[in-house]
């Protein structure tokens, strides 16, 4: 049995689901990163809503002022793991935004 587009195999037809909708899965996801690191710096740290919201958004961008830092050891650790994940999915998320982005102007160039 050979597989034709006509007859899509269950991987080709997830990998054209994940490439059409990969921006806004990765974006959702960011947010709800952004949403934990939020909830989890205000109640380790005891920052506010704000503070707690404001260190999570440079972190994850890799601005990192350096005007609020962690101060617990179990902040320190939930930090880097944060980071870690954090960081990789940002650039997902860009990398897909990108690439949905050129498809667009490819297809604008191309007349469709």
């Amino acid at each position: 049995m050979t597989d034709t587009p006509q007859n899509p195999t269950m991987a080709q037809t997830a990998s054209e689901a994940w490439n059409k909708n990969a921006f806004r899965y990765l974006s959702g996801l960011a947010i709800v990163a952004l949403g934990m690191g939020t909830v989890v710096y205000r109640f380790i740290e005891d920052w506010t809503w704000v503070d707690s919201f404001y260190f999570s958004s440079i972190t994850l961008t890799t601005v990192g002022f350096g005007d609020l830092t962690p101060t617990s050891d179990l902040s320190k650790i939930f930090t880097v793991f944060y980071i870690f994940g954090g960081i990789s999915l940002i650039g997902g998320t860009l990398n897909a935004f990108m690439k949905r982005h050129a498809a667009k102007v490819s297809d604008r160039r191309a007349g469709h």
